[in-house]
């Protein structure tokens, strides 16, 4: 189930773990995962994956999560990016802007910002993100 593979320069899948962070872990800094990861403690700093990003309902981030994919049920204090499908579930609080190219918003989950919706809009803004850092 949380296993993903990425691809490397000779075009060979490679499994990448999964990474699970669990209730009652404080994190202080930035993540960058490789494979799925799933957070159920809470991170004050950035998530960057690679695969599936997993935020489990009594979870807190306070900061910018990126990634391909994206299940979100906690509580999300950030700027979220994903490539692909974000879904929004159960009591999920998001306060921040969103950038997606396909958005599904269940009815009990609460979204305070603005959101961009579409592949080109995510490109654009990873390409406008890495003009700004260099």
């Amino acid at each position: 189930m949380f296993l993903s593979s990425t691809k490397t320069t000779e075009n060979q899948d490679i499994k990448a773990p999964a990474t699970l962070i669990g209730t009652g872990t404080v994190i202080t800094g930035n993540i960058e995962a490789a494979g799925d990861i799933r957070i159920d403690g809470v991170l004050k700093g950035n998530l960057t994956g690679r695969a599936r990003i997993i935020i489990g309902p009594e979870s807190y981030i306070e900061g910018d999560i990126t990634g391909q994919f994206a299940d979100i049920e906690g509580k999300v204090e950030g700027r979220i990016q994903v490539k692909e499908l974000l879904h929004l579930k159960g009591k999920a609080i998001i306060n921040g802007d969103i950038h997606a190219s396909k958005l599904l918003i269940e009815p009990t989950a609460s979204f305070n910002g603005q959101c961009r919706m579409g592949a080109n809009i995510v490109e654009l803004n990873a390409d406008k993100a890495k003009v700004v850092n260099e």
